[in-house]
């Protein structure tokens, strides 16, 4: 019952914060967002509990073809569910000090894309999860479109359209796969397709169908195309969802479905996507380094890290795997500061040209401290949240191939060179007419800010209850994986 109300809470929620109105829409969105942190932070003791009644529903849905409404949780997906709770909160209360048009149908949105999103991370039916992937690109697609901040109309929609075109077609090739399992196992559920005995013709056809489709929403180079652009025309609310929790359903599907479901397929094609997700560090970094924009910048640094997030996957190590869920929670929590940190800039420079900018530190001394501190866990500063994450993937990579995780390794010095450079340029130096009239934080963004910061310290200086709660669901994975 518990697990269902953490399902439907943020859809009852989207329907009545659009019925209130403009006036209210805002503060009832963060009230109904913060209700449903606390609801989703009462599944952790029903999990532990093994409370079943209160950590899984399963009922009968349709009889042919033989779908099940199944929803659950186990480590992996609590943790995946707990990260999207506690960022939405923090991406509504950001928006609230610049007050949008049109609230009401910007913060249902929001909180339809929250049902969505945790749909996805909860359903154990590949059915009911590939309804709910798709219907979070539907909020995202309109607040992305109606609410972008690109100057250029024609060239915002143009970069919306082709995110949406991309991340539809990538998720045909997953239901034309969920389809072809069907055939043999008879039903969507989990459990019915872990496992199943298929040729090495077929597994192969299908771990491509799953990878594209999961490939393109995370993104992997070369499917990345439709990010850069499409991150900076969206508003940044709409970059926050996708980078902080949207792209994680590309990595939590590897981990739930491609894996398990199709071993034979990954040991026959993890040397091509580990080759792939470190030349997505590589060349994530180095066009980093070439950025004069802070939301691209910050954009193909998110490549990198996913990039490496995806080879640590599949390095098919318990370090690998540790740290791939450790990166997710550190990276969703870093880069939605790094983009409300450029958010903030653009408010008050009307610009994000980093040539533009310089000085900012010696007229807002707050801002400063807090972007320089996001940054350094960006960088993977011991101590912080990057740190850990970034540390087990390297090491995983490396025990799957020393010369794959030398290269890879390599991303640690590129990160420190863009994003140095990059808070030297913006927030040191001589104040300009930009930003001389800069103003520091607001009470509003600073408590925007405050739970980023403390959760970049918390997790890194104290990863174990990410490890010791996604661990046995990893095993599981593992032990699926590698028969």
């Amino acid at each position: 019952m518990l697990l269902l109300i953490v399902l439907f809470f943020p859809l009852v929620a989207a329907l009545i914060t659009y019925l209130l109105g403009n006036r209210y829409a805002g503060k009832a969105a963060l009230l109904f967002s913060v209700l449903e942190l606390v609801a989703s932070l009462v599944l952790i003791p029903a999990y532990r509990n093994a409370d079943a009644l209160n950590i899984s529903y399963l009922t009968e849905w349709i009889q042919n073809p033989h779908i099940l409404f199944q929803v659950s949780v186990d480590g992996l997906s609590l943790l995946m569910v707990l990260l999207t709770t506690a960022l939405i909160p923090v991406i509504i209360l950001s928006s609230l000090s610049k007050e949008p048009e049109n609230q009401r149908s910007f913060y249902a949105l929001i909180l339809l894309m929250q049902f969505a999103l945790v749909g996805v991370f909860t359903a154990t039916d590949a059915f009911l999860y590939y309804i709910f992937w798709e219907l979070a690109l539907i909020p995202i697609y309109f607040i992305a479109l109606l609410w972008g901040e690109g100057k250029d109309k024609e060239f915002r929609n143009r970069a919306i359209f082709k995110f949406f075109i991309y991340t539809m077609a990538g998720s045909l090739f997953m239901l034309l796969g969920f389809i072809y399992l069907y055939q043999y196992a008879g039903g969507f559920g989990s459990s019915e397709l872990y496992g199943l005995h298929l040729s090495d013709k077929e597994q192969t056809f299908l771990f491509w169908a799953f990878f594209v489709s999961f490939a393109v929403k995370i993104p992997v180079f070369p499917f990345h195309t439709w990010q850069p652009d499409a991150y900076k025309e969206a508003p940044a609310v709409g970059t926050m969802l996708l980078a902080g929790i949207m792209l994680k359903m590309g990595l939590y599907s590897l981990l739930r479905w491609l894996l398990p479901v199709l071993p034979h397929g990954v040991m026959l094609w993890t040397p091509v996507v580990m080759v792939l997700g470190v030349i997505g560090v590589i060349y994530g970094s180095v066009i980093a380094i070439r950025q004069s924009d802070l939301k691209k910048l910050f954009a193909y640094s998110s490549l990198a890290h996913v990039g490496l997030i995806t080879a640590g996957i599949f390095s098919m190590t318990r370090a690998g795997f540790q740290g791939s869920v450790v990166q997710m929670v550190a990276h969703g929590v870093n880069v939605v500061g790094l983009f409300f940190a450029a958010e903030i800039i653009y408010r008050r420079t009307g610009t994000l040209d980093i040539s533009k900018l310089g000085g900012i530190r010696n007229v807002a001394p707050k801002f400063a401290a807090v972007f320089m501190i996001i940054m350094l866990a960006s960088v993977a500063l011991p101590i912080t949240n990057g740190f850990i994450g970034e540390f087990l993937l390297l090491f995983g990579v490396y025990e799957y191939n020393t010369i794959l995780g030398a290269i890879a390794g390599i991303t640690v010095i590129l990160a420190a060179v863009y994003l140095f450079r990059m808070y030297q340029n913006v927030m040191l130096g001589e104040t300009n007419e930009l930003t001389a009239k800069f103003t520091d934080l607001t009470p509003t963004e600073f408590a925007a800010f405050v739970p980023v910061v403390a959760a970049i310290f918390i997790f890194g200086i104290y990863p174990k209850p990410i490890m010791e709660l996604a661990q046995p669901a990893l095993d599981i994975i593992m032990n699926y994986a590698l028969k």
